[in-house]
């Protein structure tokens, strides 16, 4: 296993700058994700490391070596993409196979690498199976077979669950951070599934527009976002964001959102670098959102328009004035649409954010 560090990292493809002067360094062993939109630069930095791009600015080192003039295949990573790239004529075996008769091993020493990935993955009984007659999931894991076999430093994986469906992805994705950890292969994983990356990351690089916005534990990027981008797009559902305008009074903010107001503490207000005045936008996750009885004395006042059952979560959407919001509740037990409730938020998690969306609290 090695350590990737990518130094002003910039690839442009005409006038589109697809990855903008990215510094990011995966450790060794680590599982790193790449998480953001379609079309932020997730793949063509995998491409980069792999060396199937080469970038106009920055460099690329694996450990101590620069690799930016390295070909792929001197590079030692093994890529596993979306659609699996399994040869259609090929059986599962002789897919797994293919990297090892490309290094000239023996039929012998084939057999016994082959056989031992594939007790690995649990697909011993597929191998004499073509592509057409796997499913989706078998599909993906005889594709990492091809990948583990090569005993690589290094994994890309490009959006290897997008095609399986929910239920195969969440089976696929435990047994893909158990496999990673066993064999301890530093890892670059693609997607744009905030959930996928949560459950597998050691860490998680949030980008948009090329740019790196924030790298964190899964914790630490959705208890703290350093920004409204990736506030609203890590959590699901998203965010609630409702725009205010400061206020002081008796010494402590007072965040006016014109259908409610909120209270910050004496310790809250201290910690925010804010004028009185400025137009700020809160931020409030839906799990800290509590719903209570309507007249509930220091409450804000709202009407329920829909409850989603989710079970055994409810997402409850709310209408304070002109203001829409979700809240998630564990229970619905007391509640119905067009309830009149009152609903408070847990003042500890709130976070405010400046007008251009960087992260004032």
């Amino acid at each position: 296993m090695v350590k990737i560090k990518l130094i002003n990292l910039t690839k442009r493809f005409g006038n589109v700058i697809a990855v903008d002067h990215l510094n990011l360094t995966v450790e060794h062993g680590e599982l790193l994700v790449l998480l953001g939109p379609s079309g932020c630069g997730k793949t063509t930095t995998l491409r980069l490391i792999a060396g199937l791009e080469n970038p106009d600015e920055g460099d690329i080192y694996f450990d101590n070596m620069l690799v930016n003039d390295m070909s792929p295949k001197d590079r030692n990573v093994a890529m596993v993409f979306q659609d699996y790239a399994l040869y259609p004529h090929m059986t599962a075996y002789d897919n797994i196979a293919f990297p090892l008769r490309n290094r000239g091993y023996s039929e012998s020493d084939i057999k016994k690498k082959v056989l031992e990935v594939a007790e690995m993955l649990g697909i011993k009984e597929l191998l004499d199976r073509k592509p057409r007659q796997l499913s989706g999931g078998q599909k993906q894991r005889v594709a990492l077979a091809r990948a583990i076999v090569r005993e690589p430093n290094v994994f890309l994986l490009d959006e290897p669950l997008s095609n399986l469906d929910a239920k195969l992805k969440t089976q696929m994705r435990a047994e893909l951070r158990k496999l990673q950890k066993s064999l301890g292969v530093t890892t670059v994983y693609v997607t744009h599934d905030q959930a996928e990356a949560m459950s597998i990351g050691d860490r998680i690089a949030v980008m948009k527009d090329g740019k790196l916005l924030q790298v964190g534990t899964p914790e630490e990027v959705y208890e703290n976002p350093k920004n409204m981008f990736v506030a609203g797009f890590i959590g699901s559902p998203s965010m609630n964001f409702i725009k205010c305008i400061v206020k002081l009074r008796n010494g402590f903010y007072v965040l006016d959102c014109g259908d409610f107001k909120v209270n910050l503490s004496y310790e809250r207000s201290r910690e925010v670098d804010i004028l009185e005045g400025e137009e700020v936008i809160l931020g409030v996750r839906p799990e800290d959102i509590m719903i209570l009885p309507e007249r509930s004395s220091n409450a804000i006042s709202a009407s329920i328009e829909l409850i989603e059952p989710l079970r055994p979560d409810m997402l409850i959407h709310l209408r304070i004035g002109n203001i829409k919001i979700v809240a998630r509740s564990l229970s619905n037990l007391l509640w119905k649409p067009n309830d009149h409730v009152s609903v408070s938020f847990n003042l500890r998690k709130l976070h405010i954010f400046k007008k251009n969306g960087e992260k004032i609290m």
